[in-house]
């Protein structure tokens, strides 16, 4: 049964539309319109497929968890699922126990400081000035940063000119190369092209200029698309560890995602206390993997739940057009 628009009616009308018997079966206790009988099948199937989801992507985080706090006997069957079992914390305490683990961690936060704020600030000066059309050669500056997506000069020459501009064993070599991720770049261009222009005249009669108007204006409204970006770059900088391994070869420069995979090997045991420190390696080999993983993730945990509120809409808001 179709209903017109209340506001359409005459007062008479609504009134005998308010005691249709049709529209009386329509609605709940509280007023509102109840839910047909496909939408209620609907929103239960909804519910079951998003809770599988969850858990198909929760339980590996969860296993591998377990398995840190797991013995080695048990892991070794495959009795090890979401709870641990056989209490062992030994690892961590090898782990925790080494001042290079510690040392590597304090890199790492570094490279993840500085290569985010280079990145932000370089993505952002760029997508905005992108974002202008009355940017004159807009298409070629375009174009330079699409291309870069499909080509690249390799490892080889990559290796050639960061050696040659004499970045090797120092933290350029890993916060400069890949400082602009092209995604991330055509998501804020976007968003900032969405941006209502009227806002940025009526900054201009106030006598702002460009770098005031994008300080000022435009900057406080893009928390969404800037804290996407953020957590973007910072969860690729974390993990990151072939630039590393690449160009630094002082033990004192690595990040921790280096010492962790060294530990995995077995190849560090000679850089941590000696031979006690290779035995207690090889009784804990199987829940070193695990302990590696959940001490790699555990910080991008941390901050996650404090930008996720960002995420959706962040992304969202740069690829809808208006």
């Amino acid at each position: 049964m179709v209903i017109p628009a209340p506001s359409a009616l005459e007062p008479g009308q609504v009134a005998s539309l308010e005691a249709s018997p049709d529209l009386a079966k329509t609605r709940k206790k509280g007023g509102s319109l109840a839910r047909t009988r496909g939408e209620r099948i609907f929103g239960v199937f909804n519910v079951i497929v998003l809770l599988l989801a969850v858990a198909v992507t929760l339980y590996p985080v969860i296993n591998v968890a377990a398995q840190s706090f797991s013995s080695e006997k048990y892991i070794d069957f495959g009795q090890v699922f979401v709870w641990p079992r056989g209490f062992n914390i030994d690892t961590y305490k090898v782990v925790a126990g080494d001042p290079a683990f510690w040392i590597d961690y304090k890199n790492t936060v570094v490279y993840t400081v500085v290569a985010t704020a280079i990145s932000m600030f370089l993505s952002t000066i760029y997508a905005y000035a992108l974002s202008r059309k009355e940017l004159k050669g807009r298409t070629f500056f375009v174009w330079v940063a699409l291309i870069t997506m499909f080509y690249s000069g390799g490892l080889i020459p990559q290796y050639v000119l960061v050696s040659g501009l004499g970045l090797t064993d120092t933290i350029w070599a890993i916060v400069l190369p890949n400082a602009i991720s092209v995604f991330n770049l055509l998501v804020m261009k976007s968003f900032f092209e969405n941006m209502p222009r009227e806002l940025e005249e009526a900054a201009a009669l106030d006598g702002l200029d460009t770098y005031g108007t994008l300080w000022r204006v435009v900057l406080p409204l893009s928390k969404a698309v800037i804290a996407t970006m953020i957590l973007f770059y910072a969860v690729a900088n974390w993990n990151s560890w072939f630039q590393a391994f690449l160009y630094l070869d002082k033990s004192s420069m690595f990040p921790v995602t280096i010492y962790l995979r060294n530990l995995i090997t077995g190849a560090s045991s000679a850089q941590t206390s000696g031979a006690n420190a290779a035995s207690d390696l090889t009784a804990i080999s199987a829940n070193i993997k695990a302990v590696a993983m959940v001490l790699t993730m555990l910080p991008i945990l941390v901050v996650y739940p404090f930008v996720q509120r960002y995420f959706v809409s962040g992304v969202m808001l740069g690829s809808v057009k208006q």
